[in-house]
């Protein structure tokens, strides 16, 4: 009996969870962030990154991801920060799941332009996050590295 196959490429209501890289950028004393485009964090700031291609290393998914969404070459050097994303429907069920592993990226070259999922790409000083929307991760994560004065 031929065995079922599972959409595994589904971001909504996903069979299992999506794993996902990103790097944080700095240059000049400030920090690469997008515009998230789509859900589950539509219009709020956060690392670049996305969603890891079959056959893909870590580190190369999340140089193409940053490149994809902001016109910045990198060059990812290490791991510095897992976490995950679970995100549950008013019933209770599984609406997202991503795990997500965070690089440090050396800032190679390139000019900002937002592209690929996100609305906007911006380079970002400590006190330029006052007031904006950004996600508690990506806050949590640039207390971690000292991006924020204490």
């Amino acid at each position: 009996m031929p065995r079922k196959s599972l959409n595994t490429d589904s971001r909504e209501y996903p069979v299992l969870p999506r794993v996902a890289v990103g790097a944080i950028v700095l240059k000049d004393g400030k920090v690469l962030l997008v515009k998230r485009g789509h859900p589950p964090a539509v219009d709020f700031w956060s690392i670049p990154g996305g969603a890891l291609r079959l056959g893909e290393s870590l580190e190369r998914a999340a140089e193409r991801e940053i490149f994809e969404e902001t016109g910045v070459v990198i060059r990812a050097r290490k791991p510095i920060y897992p976490f995950d994303v679970i995100i549950r429907d008013r019933e209770g069920k599984i609406k997202y799941h991503y795990v997500i592993l965070d690089f440090i990226g050396d800032y190679v070259s390139g000019t900002l332009h937002p592209a690929d999922d996100v609305t906007d790409a911006r380079w970002f000083s400590p006190g330029d996050l006052e007031g904006r929307k950004v996600t508690a991760t990506t806050i949590k994560l640039l207390k971690e590295i000292g991006f924020f004065q204490k």
